[in-house]
């Protein structure tokens, strides 16, 4: 009887215990998760994260509710990504349904917005259980470190980019011309009493030129011309005498005047040309039919012929567009010679009102000493303050200087003045230097035209993460930014060429020698790099202590005895 009782007994109590122990759901081991990347790296200003995951066999509670929370982790601070529920079999609802005998996989796609503190980070994934009212506890699992932000570095290389400049329009020698006209009377070559003053006009501008301390003659240029009425031969003649006639009377006038220079004559038979020209610029009735016959026939004979058929206006044509025709063109070309640069350079120092606009700008470039340029475009906008370049100049001044407020505020003000290409590119490489890539693009888009744009180009595709794209609009430009984006697009060979040819090296250009070194793993060059790095700059030493592409030089003593 007593062996009765007992059986139930201890069949009841199997089944408690048996039931204790499927509701137990206890420590995951990391061995369940796998994280790509492994490291996780910035990237366009996030943090991305796949995460493969695995609830093992007979884990899994029938009435389990469990919310898994992917959760980036560092001293002082967390980012939480977004969480997924799943569900055991006995749950009703619409989240994923993990079995209880066959356990199950699942895949969890984060990202973080990247701040500096994820540098040394610790990726964990959180759970939140319940079995029907009833809270489980299950210990959050580290899955991954992190966090490489080498991609984040443009906003230190962009300290070395070279903003735009508003260039100046400076010409030491300036091309001027003068012209004058000798008419002629219909099939007549000789020069009119009348017509020789315009010779003399002419050789007098000539002379007071040929005497002006900073302006010389080059050549003198004789055209002759005659109406296209009347045979090709008799025109052909007819212009060639008042060609000739022409340049002996001018001849004349310019050996009293002592005026030695190159003339060339020439003529031209039947100038229709100039016969389309003045015809277009008149009002004269049916001139858009002149016009097409113009364009339809080619031969001299046959224009002239379909002309005169338009009996309703060759009349007019004969009285106010042919007498045009019948001349001379002299013209006078000769050089405004500018001020030499020792000139330029003394009176931009000294007298700044003596020189015109674009000789001020051009000062500016005849010395490589900052505050000179400061002080020659200060200049520039109290004496011509409706000009937009300036301002954009002394905007850069400031970037370089490393004053980035001051050269947004000078960027904006010139373009209160004119909408420049140059502004806005170094108002992009402004908003980039702040984070804020969206307005970046804008003011890149803003900038064609502008040089050095496809640097600028660039840094913008760095920061959105186009590394191949970035590398492609570098070129084969030396910069510290060029040669992250070649780093990031893992083109070492191309990255090691760029930053030995960079100019003007500073401590990032070291720095990335030395993150260049870690990745293509030469110990000796890491050293070497980075100790040249931190001499320059000693904040380096923080970064690179804590930075994970040295993850492998942490217990390397001549790399600690570097950052420590």
């Amino acid at each position: 009887m007593r062996m009765k009782l007992c059986v139930p007994f201890l069949g009841a109590l199997m089944l408690a215990v048996l039931s204790a122990c499927s509701s137990k759901m206890g420590e995951l081991s990391s061995d369940y998760f796998t994280v790509t990347p492994q490291v996780l790296e910035a990237d366009a200003g996030k943090v991305p994260a796949t995460i493969n995951g695995k609830f093992p066999e007979k884990y899994f509670n029938k009435k389990a509710i469990v919310e898994v929370t992917p959760v980036l982790r560092w001293d002082g601070g967390e980012a939480r990504g977004e969480a997924t529920t799943f569900q055991g079999e006995k749950v009703q609802g619409n989240d994923q349904t993990i079995s209880y005998k066959m356990g199950g996989n699942y895949t969890l796609r984060t990202s973080f917005d990247y701040v500096p503190e994820m540098a040394k980070s610790e990726l964990y994934l959180e759970f939140k259980a319940t079995v029907g009212k009833k809270t489980v506890e299950i210990p959050a699992v580290k899955v991954a470190d992190g966090v490489i932000s080498t991609s984040e570095m443009v906003e230190q290389t962009l300290e070395s980019a070279t903003p735009a400049t508003g260039n100046d329009a400076f010409q030491r020698v300036i091309k001027e011309k003068r012209d004058a006209n000798i008419m002629f009377l219909i099939q007549q070559a000789n020069i009119r009493a009348s017509e020789l003053k315009n010779a003399k006009n002419f050789t007098a501008e000539a002379k007071d030129i040929n005497e002006s301390a900073n302006k010389k003659i080059t050549d003198i240029e004789i055209s002759a011309y005659a109406s296209p009425d009347g045979g090709l031969d008799l025109n052909t003649g007819l212009a060639e005498k008042r060609r000739d006639n022409t340049e002996k009377a001018l001849g004349r006038e310019l050996k009293k005047a002592d005026i030695t220079a190159p003339v060339d004559a020439q003529y031209t038979a039947e100038d229709w040309e100039g016969f389309q020209e003045l015809v277009s610029k008149s009002d004269i009735q049916d001139k858009e039919l002149i016009l097409r016959v113009l364009s339809m026939y080619s031969d001299p004979e046959q224009r002239e012929q379909e002309i005169k058929n338009i009996s309703a206006v060759y009349k007019t044509l004969a009285d106010e567009i042919l007498p045009q025709l019948r001349r001379s063109r002299l013209t006078l070309n000769y050089e405004i010679i500018g001020k030499s640069d020792e000139e330029i350079s003394k009176l931009a120092k000294e007298n700044a009102s003596e020189l015109n606009l674009e000789e001020l700008l051009y000062a500016a470039t005849l010395t490589n000493d900052q505050n000179e340029k400061m002080n020659i475009y200060q200049s520039a906008v109290k004496l011509y303050p409706e000009d937009c370049r300036a301002y954009n100049n002394i905007g850069k001044i400031y970037y370089q200087q490393g004053n980035m407020d001051k050269a947004e505020s000078y960027y904006k003000q010139s373009l209160q003045h004119k909408e420049s290409p140059e502004a806005n590119m170094n108002l992009g490489l402004i908003s980039l230097k702040k984070g804020d890539v969206a307005a970046a693009e804008t003011y890149l888009g803003k900038a064609a035209g502008a040089e050095g744009l496809n640097e600028a180009m660039g840094n913008l595709y760095i920061a959105q993460g186009k590394y191949d794209q970035a590398v492609a609009s570098f070129g084969e430009t030396k910069t510290n930014s060029a040669a992250l984006a070649q780093i990031l697009a893992k083109n070492y060979n191309k990255a090691r060429t760029t930053l030995d040819g960079i100019q003007t090296p500073d401590a990032y250009t070291d720095y990335l020698k030395a993150v260049l070194a870690a990745r293509t793993n030469n110990p000796s060059a890491v050293t070497a790099s980075l100790k040249k790095a931190v001499s320059a700059n000693p904040s380096l030493a923080k970064k690179a202590a804590v930075d994970l592409e040295f993850a492998k030089y942490f217990t390397n003593a001549d790399f600690m005895s570097i950052v420590q």
